[in-house]
């Protein structure tokens, strides 16, 4: 199977499966929710899922937008506009053979006309050690990115600054994210640099375990609970990632995953490309 194939087959598998540990997370949450409203609605997701797995349709009616980071090997002598190519001929595979609803407009402002491929994907760039190519996608819904921010904090405004900003985030957001939710957390850089770094933060386990777990129990001490029916699964998972910033400032940027936390990532070797 070539490079393409392999990620139309990832992408369309992503739209119908959540990953193990996503799905997971959600059976347990089932299993433990103490709300009846969040119950109902865990349940409803669980039923869901298992529907999705039987029938092969996607996961949710919002198939989201193409976010792709292409993590580029240092010794990769990859051409960027042959990388390009092959992401958007994939994506626009994928939309057509899985089912994808056509969810992009080419303008954003005035004529908002659909694009009826789901192009262009959103394509951020970061150069790693090694060769080849890593392409890690999220299907991003826009119930939950509708509800993501970014605040600039005062630098003195520490840990516990950047806890009350997301719980703040979050409860402005209420059920409109679909919760129970996944979080991901940048801190730093710039006020761009902090967004990338919460969408990046989906795929890492290098996170601020500390923060990370502050985070997840305040956030879930607002009793807004799956559905937005109230219980103690608000969010389920929170990833962190922090890079350095300027003295006077400190960024942090937050990306709302719904339930339906998809993702993949497919590597690529340099002979493929």
């Amino acid at each position: 199977m070539d490079a393409e194939e392999r990620i139309v087959s990832a992408l369309i598998k992503a739209i119908r499966k959540l990953p193990d540990d996503v799905e997971t997370l959600i059976l347990e949450a089932a299993e433990s929710e103490e709300g009846r409203g969040g119950a109902l609605a865990l349940d409803a997701i669980v039923r869901n899922i298992g529907c999705a797995a039987r029938t092969g349709l996607p996961l949710c009616q919002d198939t989201g937008m193409f976010w792709c980071l292409a993590s580029i090997g240092r010794g990769s002598k990859v051409s960027i506009g042959a990388l390009e190519e092959l992401i958007a001929s994939a994506c626009m595979r994928a939309a057509r053979e899985g089912y994808y609803r056509k969810s992009v407009v080419s303008d954003p402002i005035y004529s908002r006309e659909n694009t009826r491929t789901n192009l262009p994907p959103v394509i951020s760039y970061e150069c790693v050690d090694g060769d080849g190519v890593a392409l890690s996608f999220l299907l991003k819904g826009f119930g939950s990115e509708n509800c993501s921010s970014v605040r600039m904090l005062n630098p003195t405004a520490g840990e516990d600054g950047v806890v009350s900003a997301v719980v703040d985030m979050m409860e402005k957001a209420g059920g409109k994210p679909c919760p129970p939710v996944f979080l991901g957390v940048g801190v730093g850089g710039t006020m761009d640099r902090a967004a990338f770094l919460s969408k990046k933060a989906f795929f890492s386990s290098e996170g601020n375990h500390h923060l990370e777990s502050r985070i997840l129990s305040a956030v879930n001490e607002l009793g807004i609970g799956a559905g937005g029916l109230g219980g103690n699964h608000t969010a389920l998972a929170v990833s962190v990632l922090s890079a350095p910033t300027h003295i006077a400032g400190l960024p942090v940027a937050l990306t709302v995953n719904c339930w339906a936390d998809r993702k993949c990532t497919i590597r690529i070797s340099e002979e493929e490309l």
